[in-house]
């Protein structure tokens, strides 16, 4: 697939069949992506793939920590609390395409907690990524961190695996730590789900929109 079509054919799928990925197949994906570039070749990406019974478990006592405990939902580390325009436009326009082919009427909290809460199954994929960072690293590394990420969706694609990155994984990261084991110098970052898309699901025609480069991009000497 030329990098054009797989960029073009990438979408963050959040529902998918429940057929299985080899180890191959994911081993494959990883070596690929691994060829992304970082800041003077750092390398500091680390990813825990689940699958099978520990993926299962992980869902199952990140759902039940959910429900039990959602006070103490802290995010790993900070993330910024106030939005300011254009972001916040672009967040509500995805929200209200996403939910409204979801069939969840605005104002019903109960049914977007339910939603929200899929991102701890992957979105029923079969595997599941969690990436982590040394906490000793500084920005540019979490750069280096989205350059790998983004390098193994288009790796997926190109093998016709589909993919969702999984911010939601920030959250309840003590039940991920304790059990994959992760070591407490290392951030717990985001999550990935990864497999195969379920083509009937009506959530997955969602297109996000794209902002065309004349929003977004500045020349300067041309």
């Amino acid at each position: 697939m030329h990098i054009d079509d797989a960029l073009k054919a990438r979408r963050s799928v959040r529902a998918f069949k429940r057929d299985p990925l080899s180890r191959e197949l994911v081993e494959e994906i990883l070596t690929t992506a691994a060829l992304a570039p970082s800041n003077t070749n750092v390398q500091p990406w680390q990813v825990h793939v689940v699958a099978g019974e520990v993926r299962d478990q992980l869902e199952r006592e990140v759902l039940a920590y959910r429900e039990t405990e959602p006070a103490d939902a802290a995010a790993e580390f900070p993330r910024a609390n106030k939005r300011k325009e254009p972001y916040v436009s672009r967040m509500r326009t995805l929200g209200k395409a996403m939910y409204g082919l979801l069939e969840i009427p605005k104002g019903d909290a109960a049914a977007g907690w339910r939603q929200w809460g899929r991102n701890y199954s992957f979105f029923d994929a079969p595997v599941g990524l969690i990436f982590t960072i040394d906490k000793e690293l500084d920005q540019i590394n979490w750069v280096d961190l989205g350059l790998f990420a983004m390098a193994i969706m288009l790796a997926a694609k190109a093998r016709g695996v589909d993919t969702c990155a999984l911010g939601a994984w920030n959250n309840y990261w003590t039940v991920t730590r304790r059990i994959l084991d992760v070591p407490e110098d290392r951030y717990i970052v985001f999550g990935m789900a990864m497999g195969y898309a379920d083509e009937t699901a009506a959530v997955n025609t969602l297109v996000a929109e794209r902002e065309p480069h004349e929003v977004f991009a500045t020349f300067h000497g041309f």
